[in-house]
């Protein structure tokens, strides 16, 4: 049986027991902390502060904190493991890092706001101090609503067989025991509450019908901003707080897009980028401060393990990265356990070094004629996961190519290609870009982790007309009415 330690979290008061050696980039993840630079050491934004304990600094990582001007106390989460037990101050929670590592200018408010990720899959809320932006408390759960469905479609069906009611309930409740959470050890007067989520999750949260995303051209005329009292959902608010559920662009593309469009400052550059957020569903976005297009696609399922025989999330026991050492296939696995099953980063670094190895083709057949591949003694990859994989990565790849082909722009002119969601925490770029996902240099390609979230707290400071410039450029594009829809999927579908 492995050893556990403790990991202590300031000033969030969570006691986190981990297997021994766990790197700390496994579980911070889940409480805020961001790897943007993909664990390269490079943008500082995973460093803790060393409260208590003993966590060993390599002389690289030495060099990158020198270089970076952090003093001895500070880590670099993503270098570092938990071999015994830790107290760190997550120094992150100071303020709200932006897409291009720069920091939100705060317009400071009295008081205290709440901000909400309602995702398909997990929920995240954090305590905002709205004097200067800092991050007093988080918490994060699985959406409740699972039991309906792991996807929106089915979630979807299941509010057409006469479980909406049931489905606005638990995650109302869920959200209202989330807040009181976070307030336990801040019994403050919150001001305002910001809530983001796709129109899926804005549809049953407010009671809104959501007939009209189940058929063609799945749009809804209620995609505007809703507002509600602390009473009517049975939260214990003051009666004045103020609670939006900002507003979505179009079916299936919420308002966590618009909350990444918002952190990403796409709306305000002169070059192009492109936004890609791979969870449960997969959303798309590409332009500048001139014009945004944006679609969705039904491909997020197998970036999330489902759909893959031993898929999983990115959580313990899953397969997060594979390398190849000594021409044999070495996985990391999440929280330094035995493998269960793989995530999508992992899935991507697999087919990557299966593709340079010449072990499958470039149709995804697996060249030695067997129906599976081992990854680990354990985990394995199938032909069939293969082919999910395809599809997957041939709906995102093809959102992009026909949302740059309607501004008229190529991979050339685009400066910056943003992956969004935790997914990307765990993600080796040059891998995405060798299975297809991506077809652009590798310096274009930054990963984000939680876009939504991040604007879902710029949003507590801003006003209306800061969103209504992003919508007034902003248009949302229904793929499979394209004419070459079909062609580029197929072109797509290849691992070239």
């Amino acid at each position: 049986m492995q050893q556990k330690v403790k990991i202590t979290l300031e000033p969030l008061g969570k006691i986190l027991e981990v297997n021994r050696g766990t790197p700390l980039i496994d579980t911070l993840h889940e409480f805020g902390v961001e790897f943007p630079c993909g664990g390269k050491g490079t943008c500082g934004a995973c460093k803790v502060k060393l409260l208590k304990g003993e966590l060993a600094a390599d002389a690289a990582q030495r060099k990158k904190l020198k270089k970076l001007k952090f003093g001895d106390e500070w880590r670099l989460a993503c270098y570092c493991k938990a071999e015994s037990d830790i107290t760190l101050e997550i120094s992150q929670f100071e303020n709200i890092i932006l897409a291009d590592n720069s920091t939100f200018e705060i317009k400071p408010q009295i008081g205290y706001g709440i901000a909400i990720d309602l995702g398909t899959t997990t929920v995240v809320a954090q305590l905002i101090h709205l004097e200067n932006g800092h991050v007093l408390n988080s918490v994060s759960a699985i959406n409740p609503q699972a039991k309906f469905g792991g996807d929106l479609i089915a979630r979807i069906q299941s509010c057409l067989d006469g479980k909406q009611e049931e489905q606005q309930k638990i995650i109302r409740t869920k959200i209202g025991e989330m807040i009181e959470s976070v307030m336990e050890k801040y019994p403050v007067d919150v001001k305002r509450v910001a809530i983001v989520g796709n129109t899926v999750m804005h549809h049953i949260f407010t009671g809104l019908k959501v007939d009209s995303l189940s058929f063609y051209p799945f749009d809804s005329p209620d995609l505007g901003e809703q507002h509600f009292s602390a009473k009517e959902l049975n939260w214990k608010l003051s009666a004045d707080t103020e609670i939006k559920f900002f507003p979505s662009i179009g079916s299936f593309v919420g308002s966590d897009i618009l909350a990444g469009i918002a952190a990403t400052k796409m709306a305000e550059r002169e070059e192009f980028s492109v936004l890609i957020d791979l969870g449960t569903n997969g959303e798309i976005v590409v332009g500048n401060r001139n014009k945004i297009v944006c679609a969705s696609t039904a491909a997020g399922p197998a970036f999330e393990g489902a759909n893959i025989n031993q898929g999983m999330r990115a959580t313990t026991g899953a397969i997060s990265s594979v390398t190849i050492e000594n021409d044999k296939l070495k996985s990391h696995i999440i929280g330094n356990a035995e493998a269960k099953g793989i995530c999508g980063s992992g899935l991507i670094d697999v087919l990557a070094i299966l593709l340079e190895q010449e072990k499958i083709g470039m149709f995804g057949e697996i060249n030695s004629g067997d129906d599976k591949i081992e990854i680990t003694p354990q985990v394995v990859l199938t032909q069939q996961d293969i082919r999910e994989f395809q599809l997957a990565k041939a709906a995102i790849a093809t959102g992009i190519q026909l949302l740059m082909n309607r501004l008229n722009i190529n991979y050339s002119t685009v400066a910056n290609v943003f992956i969004a969601g935790g997914f990307g925490n765990f993600l080796t770029v040059k891998n995405v870009i060798r299975t297809g996902l991506i077809e652009c240099e590798e310096e274009k390609v930054f990963k984000l982790g939680n876009t939504a979230l991040i604007g879902a707290k710029m949003f507590l400071f801003e006003e209306n007309n800061f969103i209504r410039n992003i919508l007034n450029k902003t248009s949302h594009i229904n793929l499979e009415g394209d004419t070459s829809f079909q062609d580029i999927y197929i072109e797509k579908m290849m691992l070239v």
